[in-house]
Order: structure tokens, then sequence, then C-alpha cells
């Protein structure tokens, strides 16, 4: 690994837990209602000529982009990292509607059985990377180096690296990419067939991305030189209008509805 990437990936933790503790906590205790807007789209900053296959474009999602300073600061950030990419921000209503517009009737039935955010969040980043290519991050993730150095132009995928398998909170690909489309396709059929497994995890989330690529030699990167999570932000500043909103508070028998007559928002 690149000293330089690794010292820059220490330097970017130290920034995030300091403004955590020593602004933003005092921050919250003497306003504790004004939060800042994450906007929908947001242009890049840097004009580029040089082609990429995969598509230059930053997608994140959450249950509200009115979000506490520490989020705001881990999406400022990474804005900084990636001035040549475009940045969206998707709501949940937007998900749903995108997926009905643009999927298959069985994955829009199955995508409306999840009750869970994070298990709608799982499903709608592959089914959005599949169809338009880009970047997803967690609302929580920052970049450690230049997204533009961590993608190179001829990369068709880039999965993340952890210690022991492949995550899912940080996901870079062109479309039409064959390993998200099995995912996406086991994802619907662990819908189906009530796969649940111990819950968002196996049903949705990086359990199903693993199975996908199997023993498959992908395009990857280690998170420490790429993206990690959690230095500028915490469950209580990233949920802080929706308190046991995370996924690990999700009951497994609570995942999934019968009726999809409505969707239920989370």
């Amino acid at each position: 690994m690149s000293f330089s990437i690794i010292l820059a990936n220490r330097l970017s933790k130290i920034i995030g837990n300091v403004s955590k503790v020593l602004i933003c906590y005092p921050f919250h205790f003497f306003f504790p209602k004004k939060r800042f807007t994450i906007p929908e789209i947001s242009k890049a900053k840097i004009k580029s000529d040089k082609k990429y296959k995969i598509t230059k474009i930053i997608w994140q999602t959450n249950y509200s982009n009115r979000s506490s300073l520490p989020v705001y600061l881990n999406y400022l950030f990474n804005r900084l990292l990636s001035l040549d990419f475009e940045y969206r921000y998707v709501s949940t209503e937007a998900r749903l509607e995108y997926i009905e517009k643009n999927g298959t009737k069985e994955q829009f039935e199955a995508f409306k059985k999840l009750t869970d955010g994070a298990a709608q969040a799982d499903f709608w980043r592959v089914f959005t990377l599949l169809k338009e290519g880009g970047v997803y991050l967690d609302i929580d993730a920052h970049l450690v180096w230049p997204l533009s150095k961590i993608i190179k132009p001829n990369d068709e995928e880039v999965f993340l690296m952890t210690k022991h398998n492949y995550s899912n909170y940080f996901i870079a690909s062109a479309p039409g990419n064959k390993y998200l489309k099995k995912t996406l396709d086991l994802i619907v059929e662990n819908i189906e067939q009530k796969k649940i497994g111990n819950g968002v995890y196996d049903l949705t989330g990086p359990t199903v991305l693993n199975l996908a690529i199997g023993e498959d030699k992908v395009n990857s990167r280690h998170n420490k030189i790429t993206c990690v999570q959690g230095s500028f932000t915490n469950e209580y500043f990233q949920y802080i209008d929706k308190p046991r909103g995370k996924w690990t508070h999700a009951k497994k028998e609570e995942l999934l509805k019968e009726d999809n007559s409505s969707f239920i928002i989370k």
C-alpha cells in the first residue's frame, strides 16, 4: 500500500473525529434543531475531457437530505475529493419511482416488499449502478484519496475489499456489470423466497454481493486506501431525527411485508 495514501487515511480520520468531538457535539448541544441540506444535484466543479468507462456520478441516499452537521461535513469532504464528478442525492420516494419506471414488474414488486430503509437502499444502489453506472457511497462513508485517482479510465468496476470480504458501502461500476446483475437477481430471489438469514446483511447486503462474485477475480481495492466509514459521523448524528433507525435495530420478522398495496417508507 502506498505510504501517502495510508497517511491520507489517517489524516482524514483525525480530521473527521476531531471535528465530530470538538465542533459537532457542542454545535448540536447549542443548536439541536439546526439541519443542513445536502443538494439533490451538484454538478462537477472541474471539467475533464478524460473518458472513463465508469460513469462519473456519485450516488447517495438516506432517509432525508436534511442532515446534522457531521453528515454534512462528511458530504463536503467527499465533494472536495471528487470535484470532477457529478453528485446526486436520491430520496426514498425517488428510489421507488425510479425502480417502478425502469425495473421489471418482478423487481418492482420485490422492492415494495422491503420495509427497512437500509434494505431498500441496498436494492436501489445495485439497481441504479446496473442501469446508470457510477459510484455509490453510504452517507457515512468518506473517500481517503481523490476519486479520479481511485478509479482508472479503463476500470469497469471497483469493488471494496475489507478484512475478509467485499463490502457494499462503496461500489463503482460501469453500466451493465455482470456481478451487479447477479447480485440484483439474488436479492430479488431472497425477497421472493423470504431468505432473510441473519437480517439485512444477508437479505440484501454484502452477503449477496459476495455470493455473486464468488471466487472470481474482480477489480478491487482495500478500504484502507479507498473509502472508510464513521470518522465524521456516528449512529447518533446519522439518525438524529430517526432514533434507532439504523439497520442493526431492524427485526428480522419485520423486514418483509406480504401486502404490496402500500409502500412503507423508512
